[in-house]
């Protein structure tokens, strides 16, 4: 959910000099599911602010340059850039885990109220470190849902001062697991998530950034294990949808299908059943079925009409349904509050896909507002070379693309970044490089069009016709709608494939 700034609220004091400034605010089981049946004005003006930089950034590459340098000095003040609002799973996005917190838990009533509670309470009590580590983690969620990753760093300072005043306490060591996640250092977020159990085993935080972790890390086995363990130890929502998808990764969507109707009659809070149905509506469109997805959109949007990942799949699915004039409106709704790689490349290739007059200079401004992204998450101590990869592969520079992939892929071999680094070699004219990375992209059974759709690409340029016209047939069966532009892509090597039988 998408709390509004108050902007009449006053300005906090600093609690201590040591730590800075505290910034203003303005069940049963999955298991048993499986065997059974399963912003306000002031953020308007950040992101005019941002999308000016950006556009300036298009009309040539110093001014771009400089343009980020604004972006930057904005983000520090409270920027409006959101981070990591869906799972990486999100189509053309980095492939990053939810949150280690559903949205309900920390959302369920006004964010900005309870931080400023936190704040005026730590302004009298400075030794409560149960305190700062909700704190700690209050500020992850407010830079996932506000679009301020300035609070990233605060977020730190306030995990460690709890760490400080107790140290291994299990409520700051799950805070820093799920700061290590939003920040995509995953292998930090596995070392916290382990510690924190260490202390509380049954710490429904921790063994949900576990899980997170361990996907992101490539390792779904293990994962595998982690999410039967939350489940029997604290079976709920936010176990749920981990749960469910690790069986997606591992081609069993009738499993997650399952267990997400599961959480979702398990789901009591707005922001928990925005949070499962926006996740259903997902496993829809990524297997085609765009009514369904419409349908568990429509009722993620009527418990939270704000909730960001439900509109921008409403828009996806209506693109895919043939309602481009909704999908476009609905996709700069999306851009105009939280302006995120994912959803400005779709944009961008939405009006690609139009070619009314100006949609040219349109689709590029939405190219250039990515690099600003990357460079404002960058400063704030987010790895977004995924997201680089993603997006410059198709939009920007071939070969920043491949160094971006080549590091994703050397700190985590997931099928997310195995199709990066495919696609990355693909454009750079490195087939016969790029085809062992794209079959294993589609090793694990999970069923994602686009990854079809490149590995087939890239067996036509190996010349292996009759593999390529299979996965680009799968793809299209898949999902026809996946791509504005990669759908249409697949449809004519397919007609050329058919025309050389």
């Amino acid at each position: 959910m998408s709390p509004r700034t108050n902007d009449n609220e006053p300005a906090a004091r600093p609690v201590d000099e040591d730590e800075g400034d505290l910034p203003d605010t303005g069940t049963p089981s999955a298991a048993a599911a499986e065997s059974g049946a399963a912003g306000s004005a002031q953020d308007d003006e950040r992101v005019a602010t941002v999308r000016q930089g950006a556009a300036a950034g298009r009309r040539r590459r110093a001014a771009r340059l400089a343009g980020c340098a604004v972006l930057l000095a904005v983000a520090m003040t409270g920027g409006a850039i959101a981070l990591g609002a869906a799972r990486d799973g999100a189509p053309a996005t980095v492939a990053v885990a939810s949150s280690a917190v559903s949205p309900g838990l920390l959302n369920s009533g006004n964010l900005d109220a309870s931080i400023a509670a936190l704040q005026a309470h730590l302004r009298s009590q400075p030794r409560d470190y149960g305190s700062w580590a909700t704190l700690g983690l209050a500020y992850v969620e407010q830079a996932r849902t506000k679009g301020d990753p300035s609070r990233y760093p605060q977020a730190e300072k306030a995990l460690k001062r709890s760490l400080r005043l107790a140290p291994d306490n299990d409520q700051a060591l799950s805070g820093s697991a799920a700061l290590a996640a939003a920040r995509h250092d995953f292998k930090d977020a596995l070392t916290y998530a382990d510690k924190a159990l260490k202390q509380n085993p049954y710490s429904e935080r921790a063994l949900s950034s576990r899980i997170d972790a361990l996907v992101e890390l490539g390792r779904y086995d293990d994962a595998a294990k982690a999410a039967d363990t939350a489940d029997e130890r604290r079976p709920g929502v936010p176990v749920f949808t981990r749960y469910a998808y690790v069986r997606e990764l591992r081609g069993d969507v009738g499993a997650a299908r399952r267990v997400l109707r599961q959480a979702l009659s398990a789901a009591t809070s707005p922001g928990d059943v925005a949070y499962v149905s926006a996740q259903l509506g997902q496993l829809a469109w990524n297997q085609g079925d765009y009514k369904t997805a419409l349908a568990y959109y429509a009722r993620s949007l009527a418990a939270d009409d704000n909730y960001l990942p439900a509109l921008e799949g409403r828009a996806r699915a209506q693109a895919a349904s043939g309602d481009r004039a909704d999908a476009v409106k609905g996709m700069e709704l999306v851009v105009s509050r939280y302006p995120l790689p994912g959803p400005l490349v779709e944009l961008g290739e939405l009006y690609e896909a139009r070619g009314a007059g100006g949609d040219k200079a349109r689709a590029a401004d939405q190219y250039a507002l990515v690099d600003a992204w990357i460079a404002l998450a960058r400063a704030n101590g987010v790895n977004a070379d995924l997201d680089t990869a993603l997006a410059a592969a198709d939009h920007g520079d071939k070969a920043e693309a491949l160094r971006a992939a080549r590091a994703e892929w050397a700190r985590r071999r997931t099928v997310h970044t195995a199709d990066a680094l495919a696609w990355a070699l693909h454009v750079s004219g490195r087939d016969q490089e790029a085809l062992p990375y794209a079959r294993r992209a589609t090793a694990t059974g999970y069923r994602n069009a686009s990854f079809l759709y490149h590995r087939g690409t890239i067996e036509l340029a190996t010349g292996h016709r009759k593999d390529a016209r299979a996965s680009l047939t799968a793809a299209l069966h898949l999902n026809p709608g996946f791509s504005p532009l990669g759908a249409a892509r697949a449809r004519a090597a397919l007609k050329k494939l058919e025309a050389a039988k």
